[in-house]
């Protein structure tokens, strides 16, 4: 959405002289184009106000969820079955309860990067960059952070119940727009979000004293000083100060507060509760919460592990879908569901499959994806692409435009280095309604 027009060519002077006679210099014009850039990126359509990314660290194999082989030999398409889904699609007998409702999202078979090994390809899901030495990019969180700062008080970035890694910070962008940590896990009974109360005799009163007192050093110190953390540390006492004064940002972390049943159908585990906080949030106000479940790097007994762990994100992401659908929030909340890479074709010596980056499947939902539609295709054994291959980079590409972001705007880096949000992603415009 950028303005391509050549303020240098002759078009460009004549207009330059033209105006000059009426007194705007040629600078000046070409702060004005600048200017009328930045508007086209700010007036881009938002589709979705939210993003829940649910993360499975490991690799989780594409054969045992969202494509399945029944054709291929069984050393490659394993001992799970396939069973058809309410569009008529096979996905893996792990998934019953998604294949019932998967007119309601859609599914990437053809995603593919070229990195193996779990760190760097956790760092292309997250980031939609290949890694580099030179530059640490910034997580989706940071940069719609960036972008978007709080809502009704909420972090507009939340992590549940941590940061999942190193590659969901803030890179180059100031520590300022990090994820909020919930440190513990919703499924707990003694779940509680730290640092959301206040300290034990500290009345109202007392409280608002303190604060008064500490922004008065706090803008002393940070007037003396542009270092990075310490105007960040200021941020996020500020952020600190407006959950503390709005009862309903607090409110949104009491998962208490939610109804019994609706915590059953999400199911009393890691799983469900995770993904209902997440919902909690994004009603309440947060733009993007990143949570993680499981352990998916499998490389022995995938048939015992796809039984243990599915189960109950099979439960938990069909409640959250359901849930967000009755509360009319699902059209303006994207779902996204990824792994750092799939698993290979071959089932190994182990009965596990090993890392394989060439091809692997998302799942989206909400937030301007059409509904019931398989993207892309891996060949026979799930080994390659064979038809419109997807990289991070329009992965995020397209994420970012449903959020109204232009995913090539620039940010600044150190050394005051422009930086395309994304550099060279394609929008994935079949899944996008």
């Amino acid at each position: 959405m950028r303005c391509h027009g050549n303020p240098f060519s002759r078009r460009g002077f004549l207009a330059a002289g033209a105006l000059g006679g009426l007194g705007l210099s040629l600078p000046e014009l070409l702060m004005r184009q600048a200017m009328a850039e930045q508007k086209n990126y700010d007036f881009v359509k938002a589709r979705a106000k939210s993003v829940i990314h649910i993360y499975l660290p490991g690799g989780m194999a594409q054969q045992e969820s969202f494509d399945p082989k029944p054709y291929s030999p069984l050393e490659y398409r394993g001992e799970l079955r396939p069973i058809k889904t309410k569009t008529g699609e096979h996905f893996c007998e792990t998934v019953p309860q998604l294949a019932k409702r998967n007119d309601k999202f859609s599914v990437i078979r053809s995603m593919t990067h070229g990195e193996a090994a779990h760190e760097r390809g956790t760092h292309n899901m997250f980031t939609g960059y290949k890694p580099s030495p030179a530059l640490r990019y910034p997580s989706f969180g940071s940069v719609v952070s960036h972008e978007y700062g709080p809502r009704n008080n909420l972090p507009p970035y939340v992590c549940i119940p941590n940061v999942p890694n190193e590659f969901a910070g803030t890179g180059y962008l100031p520590s300022s727009y990090g994820g909020f940590a919930l440190g513990s896990d919703p499924a707990r009974s003694d779940f509680k979000v730290r640092d959301l109360d206040l300290a034990g005799g500290v009345t109202d009163e007392r409280f608002m004293r303190r604060k008064a007192a500490l922004e008065i050093v706090n803008n002393k110190f940070v007037s003396s000083t542009g270092a990075d953390n310490v105007g960040a540390m200021n941020t996020f006492y500020e952020r600190a100060y407006s959950l503390l004064d709005t009862p309903q940002a607090k409110e949104a972390f009491d998962i208490g507060k939610e109804d019994a049943k609706m915590r059953d159908r999400y199911g009393r585990h890691d799983a469900g509760q995770r993904l209902l906080m997440a919902r909690r949030l994004v009603e309440a106000g947060t733009r993007l919460v990143t949570l993680t479940y499981g352990s998916w790097d499998m490389h022995t007994n995938i048939t015992t592990g796809f039984r243990s762990q599915m189960p109950k994100l099979d439960q938990g992401l069909s409640a959250l879908i359901d849930d967000l659908s009755s509360r009319g929030l699902l059209d303006e909340t994207l779902v996204m569901v990824s792994s750092e890479f799939g698993r290979t074709p071959k089932v190994n010596k182990d009965a596990g499959r090993d890392h394989w980056p060439k091809v692997f499947s998302v799942m989206l939902a909400g937030g301007g994806i059409k509904g019931g539609v398989i993207h892309g295709a891996s060949d026979s054994t799930a080994a390659e692409p064979e038809e419109d291959a997807v990289s991070p980079a329009d992965l995020a590409t397209t994420m970012y435009r449903l959020m109204g972001i232009v995913a090539d705007k620039e940010l600044m880096a150190p050394g005051d280095r422009p930086i395309e949000i994304v550099d060279g992603g394609k929008l994935i415009k079949p899944l996008m309604v």
